[in-house]
């Protein structure tokens, strides 16, 4: 049981490196599938920005944009967003693997460029998704285009790995002279 106590922080560093990395790689997906299936995702914001699903006649639709040179740049910046927070959390987990025996103060250290990551990631769930598209847009009226649940699953999901990743529960223990 002792030996398994002074093995507990490294699995949990190791756990915490896999579970950045798994969301960089979940990112690195989304932005290839937003890029090679360019057409399915830009639908979905076409539609949020247009309004054309909300109830008939509700007084929020001289909210709507309706060019499609908006709706391009709304979409191209929700991918570049998507690619900057995989990059920070790929290198983050690249950082965390090369402190993963570092003593606890670079450990620490070492976390910061996937805290980053994490919070861009629910920044654009909160921000851009459940606030822009979900309320100033009025996406939660929509049968056919409200992304609502899925933005609540992504933020839930980064935030509770943010929280895992920056509890301190992972300190190595000291080395006996």
């Amino acid at each position: 049981m002792a030996l398994f106590l002074l093995f507990l922080p490294v699995l949990i560093r190791v756990s915490k490196i896999a579970l950045v990395g798994a969301s960089a790689f979940f990112l690195l997906l989304v932005v290839f599938n937003n890029l090679t299936d360019y057409g399915s995702n830009f639908e979905f914001v076409k539609h949020v920005l247009s309004m054309d699903t909300t109830f008939p006649g509700n007084a929020g639709m001289w909210r709507a944009f309706t060019s499609p040179l908006l709706h391009h740049a709304f979409y191209a910046t929700i991918i570049l967003w998507e690619a900057v927070t995989c990059a920070l959390l790929g290198a983050g987990t690249w950082r965390l693997w090369q402190a993963r025996t570092a003593p606890a103060a670079g450990w620490q250290t070492a976390k910061s460029l996937a805290t980053l990551g994490f919070t861009l990631s629910l920044l654009q769930w909160y921000v851009a998704f459940i606030s822009i598209g979900g309320e100033w847009f009025l996406m939660w009226q929509s049968k056919t285009w409200n992304g609502q649940d899925a933005a609540f699953r992504m933020f839930t999901l980064m935030g509770v790995s943010l929280v895992f990743l920056t509890l301190r529960n992972d300190d190595l223990p000291a080395a006996k002279s």
